[in-house]
């Protein structure tokens, strides 16, 4: 396989100076010190094949064996831990007045492709907003019900959905909060980089929401009303929930919604992003929608949409199915 590393012991005498250096005196694990040893024969194996010795290896070297390795198949990721070894042994090297110029110092390994953000699909994402646990708590049932309907209607981020307060006061503002004006269908909130937006409120999460306020501070009564804090989402001691028990909450609530994909509130929000890009292919709308201060990074909903058509076309198209091996 083109992964599979050397195994033997490399024979530079400088190579086995510098790993006698790395054990003793910066006492590597063993493992470590393993990887080192084979990173460098594998070095000592590409430098033969060029006929250079190694200490007189240039970047230019040093680049070609990268996209060797890249094209038999090494990760980025892989390649640059392999670079780190190598770049090591070159520094030793230079402090041992053996060379001039570290060949590594200035090579890069290969960029990992970036993964596409995780959307649910437009059924499951229904599925969950619909989601009624009818033997759950009625005071956590609502209040998790309109957490999700914020997080899937809105786009919020899971910290922007934390800041919201109850209702809207010189704290909100001077604190930095986010709040919902139910009346206008608006929900107003503090995103990265101090940034306020207004996001519109659909009528089943302004309906989810009503529901929630309602009874939300029916457990802290009477004297119990002190300890209610000004957040519209509070956990059962009165306390603003934390993004942490928001993670936890929305997580449960997919598993007994019966998603097979465990859910968390980002995966909401890239939802609402690509299934709304999907139906306006409006661009720049969901851009503002999101609170993105650069188009780029929204452009990524592009490639989920373009997915979604490629599977589209794949499926339908007469023209688009490939013959198998053999037909």
């Amino acid at each position: 396989m083109p992964d599979a590393r050397p195994t033997q012991t490399p024979a530079d005498p400088q190579v086995l100076r510098y790993l006698e250096h790395v054990r003793v005196e910066k006492r590597l694990a063993a493992r470590t010190l393993t990887l080192y040893t084979l990173d460098l024969e594998r070095l000592a194996q590409f430098a033969a094949g060029v006929n250079v010795p190694l200490l007189q290896l240039t970047s230019a070297h040093i680049r070609r064996f990268v996209a060797q390795m890249h094209s038999a198949g090494r990760s980025g990721r892989g390649i640059a831990l392999i670079l780190s070894g190598w770049r090591g042994f070159f520094t030793w090297a230079g402090r041992q007045g053996l060379i001039a110029h570290n060949p590594v110092q200035d090579v890069r390994a290969p960029k990992a492709p970036k993964p596409l953000p995780k959307a649910l699909g437009v059924d499951d994402a229904v599925r969950l907003a619909e989601f009624d646990n009818t033997g759950a708590d009625p005071w956590l049932e609502a209040r998790d019900a309109a957490m999700v309907e914020l997080l899937y209607g809105c786009g919020l981020r899971v910290g922007e959905l934390a800041g919201l307060d109850a209702v809207a006061n010189a704290d909100t503002h001077r604190l930095g909060r986010g709040w919902v004006d139910l009346q206008a269908g608006e929900a107003h909130v503090f995103g990265k980089g101090s940034k306020r937006r207004s996001v519109p409120v659909g009528a089943v999460a302004i309906a989810a929401l009503q529901a929630w306020l309602a009874i939300r501070a029916t457990p802290f009564g009477g004297d119990g009303a002190a300890r209610l804090d000004a957040a519209l989402f509070v956990g059962q001691r009165g306390a603003r929930l934390t993004a942490q028990s928001i993670w936890l909450r929305l997580r449960q609530r997919s598993q007994q919604a019966g998603l097979t994909t465990p859910v968390h509130p980002h995966m909401l929000r890239h939802s609402f992003a690509s299934h709304l890009l999907q139906s306006s292919g409006d661009l720049r709308a969901v851009q503002e929608l999101l609170g993105h201060a650069n188009i780029t990074t929204t452009q990524v909903y592009t490639r989920l949409d373009f997915q979604h058509l490629a599977k589209v076309y794949d499926a339908a198209h007469p023209r688009a199915r490939r013959k198998n091996s053999g037909d």
